[in-house]
């Protein structure tokens, strides 16, 4: 309980220090209410508790702050307490923590700071940093043509941390160079499956540990009129990297390489909009680890699926959904949109690009939920079906 208290503590100071920096009027409009938390997922079970967010607002009623404790109990890894803080600033600055304890295997820190208008908007700057274990991760081996069967458990080791700076040619244009590292090590999960370790042992990332150094450089072209609450706009995202696995002494370089595309189509109203992304990906070298490489299914594509439900060196996917707006209210003191989200993600990982066929690409209509406190708050539960089932995610932000 020592690592529990330590988390609670932090962020508790954490949030001390920035209520004491608020002005008097705003420190006074604060607002709870508890909400039951009910929830499942494929590879995470089901969990069942209580979050209580307290928001913060601003004279003008804008959102500031958001203080989100939890306690819930988790059908695999038993009771987790969390914590969770966010920070909302004009220009779109934005300021996460997140601490979690969970009574089987699982912990949690992360926190990361965004500045997309640093120094008066010439710059974007980002940099944040992450330690976790997560129990109830899943490996189906390699490919696009792996089934259930073949299905293994492991805990993901995994620490992380990042930095990027942008600058922008012109006020939809940026480029920016950035670095990240990762830490990974494949422990023993939490469910009776096999653990990946034994039955996949040959396969690169699974034994050892791995520690990643990657160089990366991106381009942005993004005329969406917001970037976290978007009506209206296209953005284009390419990026290449260049990775080190500083434990593989053999094969220790290898490259990734992503082109992303995102369009909204808003109606005359923009009561209904019409969103589509395609993504390619490319991984190239040898040794490279499996996760390292591209992954079909969790709660961004194919959310029919559980979380990297596929996986292999390249990656085409396209999606698209239809984001329809049901009502608008007042909830503790901030104003909030409701939307339905019909969607349908499809998409394929190979090995090589001879490999791609038409036949082969997997798809899962569903639907979604989602409530905004706009510029800077999505909340959002999506359902997607498979023929193994389907799955249920949640998020704090668009799918795309």
């Amino acid at each position: 309980m020592t690592s529990l208290r330590g988390c609670i503590a932090v962020a508790l100071l954490f949030l001390a220090a920035n209520v004491v920096s608020l002005p008097e009027a705003v420190r006074a409009d604060v607002q709870y209410f508890p909400v039951p938390s009910v929830s499942t997922s494929k590879n995470d079970g089901n969990d069942v508790g209580l979050i209580t967010p307290i928001l913060i607002t601003d004279p003008d009623g804008e959102l500031k702050y958001i203080v989100a404790p939890m306690v819930v109990r988790n059908s695999i890894v038993g009771t987790r307490g969390a914590l969770n803080l966010f920070r909302y600033e004009p220009g779109g600055r934005e300021i996460r923590f997140i601490g979690s304890f969970t009574e089987r295997i699982e912990r949690k820190l992360v926190f990361s700071y965004a500045d997309p208008a640093f120094s008066q908007g010439r710059y974007s700057l980002n940099f944040g940093a992450s330690f976790f274990k997560n129990a109830t991760s899943r490996f189906f081996g390699l490919g696009e043509a792996t089934s259930e069967p073949q299905q293994t458990n492991y805990t993901a080791r995994e620490g992380r941390a990042n930095w990027r700076f942008g600058v922008y040619a012109n006020e939809v244009t940026q480029i920016s160079v950035g670095q990240r590292v990762r830490d990974v090590r494949l422990q023993k999960g939490a469910t009776d499956l096999p653990f990946t370790g034994d039955r996949f042992s040959t396969v690169d990332g699974v034994q050892g540990e791995s520690i990643i150094l990657g160089h990366r450089a991106t381009f942005y072209y993004d005329t969406r009129n917001n970037l976290v609450t978007p009506t209206d706009g296209m953005a284009v995202t390419a990026y290449a990297e260049v990775n080190q696995n500083i434990r593989n002494g053999d094969h220790p370089v290898y490259s990734r390489y992503e082109v992303e595309v995102k369009k909204l189509f808003p109606s005359e109203s923009k009561r209904a909009i019409l969103v589509v992304r395609a993504d390619l990906q490319a991984t190239i070298g040898t040794q490279v680890p499996f996760f390292e490489q591209s992954s079909l299914g969790g709660q961004n594509n194919l959310r029919g699926f559980g979380v990297d439900r596929f996986i292999d060196k390249h990656l085409v996917s396209l999606s698209i959904e239809e984001r329809i707006h049901l009502a608008r209210t007042r909830v503790a003191g901030v104003i909030a949109d409701f939307e339905v989200a019909p969607f349908l993600d499809t998409g394929q990982v190979f090995n090589d690009y001879k490999d791609v066929s038409f036949k082969s690409y997997r798809m899962t209509p569903g639907v979604g939920f989602r409530g905004i406190v706009r510029p800077n708050v999505v909340g959002r539960v999506d359902y997607g079906y498979s023929r193994e089932g389907g799955a249920i995610y949640a998020g704090l932000d668009f799918p795309y």
